[in-house]
């Protein structure tokens, strides 16, 4: 038997369990605590996967929730009155203020006061979360409704704690679709983590390391811990205190989920060690391509030899400064490619015909037709794997959180090319697109890290979906959790 036929008959066999156990666990019933912005769109795949297989699945949303409609056909909605999320408002303030500090209107004073600025926004935004909570645990009728409900688990993503402290209240199983938790990158709760080589988010290190940059690695693990440790955990520590008896660590509770699918994999990912109750579901969001609408098929077929140019800066930034708008659709405007841009604000004066507008687009299905020729991307998780699914190559223009660290690996393959914010004008963003275009090597990479992505023999999706049922046949996955997570941290 030859090793193809072998992986196939195993990813056969494999799938067929999958399916299978998958059959044993219809009709369950899953308590989903999610959150905002990308985060949820990548949760809302995994919603309707479960709800494809036969289950149930509640939503815990705030009143004025960005994302988390009431209306679904594939969740019913546990709306928590007298709650605020984050809106709008709230991020692009925050972004434009980044901008602002990156393209050099302030000082280096106004840098130190953004910093803090950003801190305090992150304060903020747990303390909601922390409101969230207690005001369910405050309510005898909403505690009452999610007891006698008999949930089977509650699915969270862990960068909010509300979620961990739910399921602790209710005593329920806990499985993670996590990349980030309340304290940093997944991976630093529970898996060994050197600092000789495996890079801290914001230290803008790959794995490959001097001795120079293993000390500014270990400088931002030390400040990270300190931000995390004084401002975060803290504020859960508070809803700990108040509610558990007996009394609970926030950080173990958060520790001990039972299994952890994480949104990466190490076609994407720096190795690194891990643990047995860690599942890994990069680009499990991504599908074939389908048919475009009639206009955008036209629009694509138009292009001719030279292809398309995709552009989108994810759910969060719709909007850019109009001097920056008007500097991109300038360099747009110079190519022979047609381009598809995602944007919402004015128009800019310096369009060119070749210039399409759109307020939405179908990413993944433009990322997969063989007229697309390059992504430009804010380095957003998602469209990160979108465009290493599709083999695509991207040029990034990160702003926030950890989007130059997921453009970075990209960058550190060979498929990307990172613009910063700071130096974006016509002529930069025009050299730029011009090299990936132009040079063979970036979409060669992109294609090779699409093909390892893809030789595997389950689909990140399926593996999801086994392990959450996993959790709820077995009321738990306690044999595949470390004891590490209990010892003091001198040890």
């Amino acid at each position: 038997m030859t090793p193809f036929s072998k992986n196939t008959l195993f990813g056969s066999l494999w799938i067929t369990v999958v399916i299978c156990f998958g059959s044993l666990c219809d009709g369950g019933k899953i308590l989903v605590v999610p959150l905002e912005g990308s985060h949820w769109v990548n949760m809302e795949v995994l919603i309707k996967a479960l709800h494809g297989q036969g289950h149930s699945v509640d939503v815990i949303r705030t009143y004025n929730s960005w994302f988390v409609k009431e209306n679904s056909t594939y969740y019913s909605h546990i709306t928590i009155p007298n709650t605020k999320g984050m809106d709008e408002e709230f991020v692009e303030d925050m972004l434009n203020k980044v901008i602002n500090y990156e393209r050099g209107k302030n000082n280096w004073l106004s840098g130190v006061w953004l910093h803090l600025d950003l801190i305090h926004v992150i304060y903020k935004t747990h303390e909601m979360i922390c409101q969230l909570i207690i005001n369910i645990f405050e309510s005898e009728e909403i505690l009452t409704t999610l007891k006698e409900k008999q949930y089977d688990l509650v699915l969270t993503d862990p960068v909010w704690g509300a979620g961990i402290l739910l399921a602790h209240k209710l005593k329920l199983p806990m499985v993670y679709n996590v990349r980030w938790s309340a304290t940093g990158e997944g991976h630093f709760d529970i898996a060994p983590s050197p600092l000789s080589y495996i890079p801290i988010t914001g230290s803008r290190n790959t794995d490959k390391m001097n001795f120079f940059q293993r000390v500014k690695n270990v400088y931002f693990y030390f400040l990270m811990y300190i931000l995390y440790t004084h401002f975060n955990v803290p504020q859960y520590q508070a809803v700990c205190d108040k509610y558990f008896h007996p009394p609970v660590h926030f950080h173990e509770l958060l520790q001990g989920a039972d299994i952890w699918l994480m949104r990466v994999d190490f076609v994407f990912e720096f190795p690194r060690p891990t643990m047995p109750n860690i599942i890994y579901i990069g680009g499990f969001q991504c599908k074939p391509a389908k048919a475009l609408p009639h206009d955008l098929e036209v629009f694509m077929q138009s292009s001719g030899e030279h292809g398309v140019v995709i552009m989108s800066l994810g759910s969060f930034i719709s909007v850019l400064p109009d001097e920056i708008t008007a500097e991109i659709a300038a360099a747009f405007a110079q190519l022979p490619q047609k381009v598809i841009w995602r944007y919402t604000g004015k128009r800019p004066s310096t369009l060119g015909n070749n210039t399409l507008l759109v307020d939405w687009m179908p990413q993944n299905d433009l990322l997969g037709h063989p007229k697309t020729k390059l992504f430009i991307a804010h380095g957003g998780t998602n469209g990160v794997q979108e465009a290493l699914y599709h083999g695509v190559p991207v040029v990034g223009i990160p702003l926030v959180f950890d989007q130059y660290d997921n453009l970075l690996r990209l960058q550190n393959r060979g498929g990307a090319k990172i613009i910063s914010i700071a130096t974006l004008d016509q002529n930069t963003l025009h050299v730029a697109i011009q090299e990936l275009i132009n040079d063979p090597s970036y979409r060669l990479n992109m294609q090779r890290l699409s093909h390892l992505h893809r030789d595997t023999p389950v689909k990140p999706l399926d593996s999801a979906l086994f392990w959450i049922e996993f959790v709820m046949r077995h009321k738990g996955a306690a044999h595949l959790r470390s004891e590490s997570y209990k010892l003091p941290w001198y040890t």
